[in-house]
């Protein structure tokens, strides 16, 4: 078995003594290659339908992920926030106090971003026309779904270091030991179930990637995305411990299952009408 204890702190901002832990860096950083990522896309794909100079694709390409990634950040953080304490707490225990949402500490729920950022990115697809009548809702979803793939790679590499959504108990010789579970409980070995969603993740990155090279018909990469990343979640939520408290709601499925069911529709459904 292998045993995992690091310091979940990269550390801690003098003053505030606000720890500044890896999920967050990670978070972060994958925000930081996206905006590059999604950049390069809007040029390429400008670059396809017009005759402008580069330069001038550039800036425009600039103006649109300036402000978009204003609306992704906001939009992840409110939706991952709002989605934990509806999906995986009692909500009624902050009904009366609504500001320990935003200033919790605790989880992220990766539904409830995916919800915000669909409704955020409806919201903003009607000024991007704007600027460019190609970049409606569907082709700008293809383009968020590649960095977006990528994040969330990074941000499971970040839970395995803050030891946190634990795997079942397991005795295959890849088992992790966690020296100090985020949620305490007795170290034992567990399935990396982290690290398993993170090399599906980037491995779809890089089929997205390659697939965005050639001009693809609008909603082909988002539903190919939705598909293949909660299928997936879908899978593993068999490899975790279940982390909602509305255990009596999720049933026989975890909430992780149930809430993966819908997304899993909507792709396939894209893919279809992306093939006609």
């Amino acid at each position: 078995m292998i045993y995992w204890d690091p310091n979940p702190d990269v550390f801690i901002i003098p003053v505030l003594n606000w720890p500044i832990k890896w999920y967050g860096l990670f978070f972060a950083l994958g925000f930081a290659i996206g905006f590059s990522l999604f950049k390069n896309l809007l040029v390429r794909h400008f670059q396809r339908s017009s005759s402008e100079p580069i330069s001038d694709l550039k800036k425009k390409a600039l103006q649109i992920t300036d402000r978009l990634t204003l609306y992704m950040v906001v939009a992840t953080i409110l939706g991952a926030k709002l989605g934990h304490f509806l999906f995986y707490e009692d909500p009624r225990e902050y009904l009366q106090h609504p500001l320990e949402i935003l200033l919790s500490r605790e989880g992220l729920a990766s539904h409830g971003a995916a919800i915000a950022i669909l409704l955020a990115l409806w919201i903003f697809s009607r000024w991007s026309k704007k600027i460019d009548p190609t970049l409606d809702w569907l082709r700008l979803l293809d383009f968020i779904s590649i960095p977006t793939a990528l994040a969330g790679g990074f941000i499971r590499l970040g839970n395995f270091l803050n030891q946190e959504i634990l795997g079942t108990p397991t005795q295959m010789p890849w088992g992790v030991v966690f020296g100090h579970p985020a949620d305490g409980s007795f170290p034992l070995p567990r399935h990396p179930v982290q690290l398993y969603e993170a090399f599906v993740y980037f491995a779809i990155f890089f089929l997205l990637w390659r697939l965005s090279q050639k001009a693809t018909p609008k909603g082909r990469l988002i539903g190919l995305f939705l598909v293949l990343v909660f299928a997936f979640r879908f899978f593993f939520e068999f490899f975790k411990e279940e982390q909602s408290r509305l255990v009596g709601i999720a049933g026989a499925l975890t909430m992780g299952q149930w809430l993966s069911i819908p997304f899993i529709l909507l792709g396939a459904a894209l893919l279809w009408r992306s093939r006609r």
